[in-house]
């Protein structure tokens, strides 16, 4: 739970406040970004929220919280219940994002995308009752999708509720080194209906994206959107080979998509040729890091 003793200074004055334990992983300014901006080195509630959706916006990211940052001064029960019954919170057409983001993944985001033959999970998420049992009811969980290395959080867990099949790369494997399906090489796969592996190293060397229905790539920590800047970005920092990270997001251009779901960073949904378009464009900036 918050303190309210170590409330940052950065607050507005209100109900809502985030605390000094704040590790900036986002998912806050993700789910009410009426409500939560990044002051620094940690998010902070620079306008309270004032509609009803404004405030259950709040308390999912109250609960979405990895690291239980954010407080109230005064909680309203029927609100927060109703939040945590929003979670998984449907995204589209079958997918949602799982919400309960986990510390042991730098509060990454995870995704859940219920499909008639057989459920995947992609990342993980903290291991609780009530995302446990909303699962359950939804079908449970046939795949367990591993983007890469840092953010399998409680996916054994879940494997072994669910008797789901673990995929992660092999390069990465060392984090889930008992995982069911194992993921060779640079060639990308089918796998199953509908779904498509990529492997794209980079940020680690076993970075994988997940294209389903040639609509929705899911991508770690190797891309997501900035909504600052209204443009598509991938990371310079902790990166295990640049120049692979910059040959994996250009072959990315070759594959249809217009749901960008990232693990770290904003989600977007655009036409695929808009797509195509902030692709190139990143690719582009990208060739200008390249040293002589």
């Amino acid at each position: 739970m918050a303190d309210p003793h170590k409330r940052l200074d950065a607050n507005i004055a209100g109900n809502f406040y985030v605390d000094a334990t704040c590790i900036n992983c986002d998912a806050c300014r993700q789910l009410a970004p009426a409500s939560f901006e990044e002051v620094g080195e940690y998010s902070a509630v620079l306008r309270q929220p004032a509609s009803v959706q404004e405030i259950r916006e709040a308390y999912r990211a109250l609960l979405a919280c990895p690291t239980g940052s954010i407080g109230t001064e005064h909680s309203d029960n029927s609100v927060m219940q109703a939040a945590k019954a929003d979670f998984p919170l449907a995204v589209d057409d079958g997918v949602y994002y799982c919400g309960f983001n986990s510390e042991k993944s730098f509060g990454a985001n995870s995704f859940f995308v219920q499909h008639p033959g057989g459920n995947w999970l992609i990342d993980s998420p903290r291991y609780l009752k009530p995302l446990v049992e909303a699962v359950d009811q939804m079908g449970g969980i046939s795949h367990i999708f591993l983007t890469h290395e840092d953010d399998v959080a409680d996916a054994a867990r879940y494997a072994q509720r669910f008797g789901a099949k673990r995929i992660i790369h092999r390069a990465d494997a060392h984090a889930m080194p008992d995982a069911e399906v194992i993921i060779d090489g640079l060639d990308s796969r089918s796998y199953g209906d509908r779904f498509h592996i990529i492997p794209v190293p980079g940020h680690t060397a076993g970075s994988l994206c997940l294209l389903y229905r040639n609509r929705f790539l899911f991508t770690g920590d190797h891309l997501w959107w900035e909504p600052e800047t209204n443009e598509l970005a991938s990371p310079r920092q902790l990166v295990w080979d640049p120049d692979a990270l910059r040959q994996s997001i250009a072959r990315l251009a070759s594959y249809p998509f217009e749901w960008v779901l990232a693990g770290h960073g904003g989600r977007i949904h655009m036409p695929q040729a808009h797509m195509q378009a902030a692709l190139r464009d990143l690719v582009n900036r990208r060739k200008g890091d390249r040293q002589p």
